[in-house]
């Protein structure tokens, strides 16, 4: 059992696999600090000084009366919101981490492809018509069937 578990284990695509969750469960926290630190704030300033992050509807006022000037100040009042301002900033921070999963895999794609050759290999057997056995393309009677096979160029 534990042979076939080893097996299974080091097989390419689950090593594969396991590296990328590992790359992407990195790179998840830079792209939270693109999002939250860099990208954010210039919109906010271009859409006249908002912080994306203290955007809410409120459902419920806290025992502490609002109005309230971040979600924080909400959450310590008890009150009951709904947070789309961070909605946000979690979806962009998505569309980022998505859009660099997709740009790796075509990159390697590419890489496969590049390492097995940008055209695929001439064929070297072809089926006997009569008995379907692999036989060497040039070949002109079938090693399976001894059929006569019509000429090929």
């Amino acid at each position: 059992m534990w042979k076939d578990f080893r097996d299974f284990a080091v097989k390419g695509n689950v090593v594969d696999l396991a590296v990328g969750i590992m790359v992407g469960g990195a790179f998840a926290p830079i792209a939270k600090s693109l999002v939250d630190d860099v990208i954010m704030p210039p919109i906010g300033l271009l859409l006249g000084r908002i912080d994306f992050k203290n955007l809410y509807f409120l459902l419920k006022e806290g025992k502490v009366m609002g109005p309230y000037a971040t979600v924080e100040a909400a959450r310590a009042a008890g009150a009951v919101t709904i947070n789309y301002g961070l909605f946000l900033n979690a979806f962009v921070t998505f569309l980022i981490v998505a859009f660099a999963a997709f740009l790796i895999a075509q990159m390697v794609s590419k890489i496969r492809r590049w390492e097995q050759g940008a055209t695929p290999s001439e064929p070297t057997t072809k089926n006997c018509p009569y008995c379907l056995s692999a036989i060497p393309i040039k070949a002109t009677r079938c090693s399976g069937c001894t059929s006569q096979l019509a000429e090929t160029t």
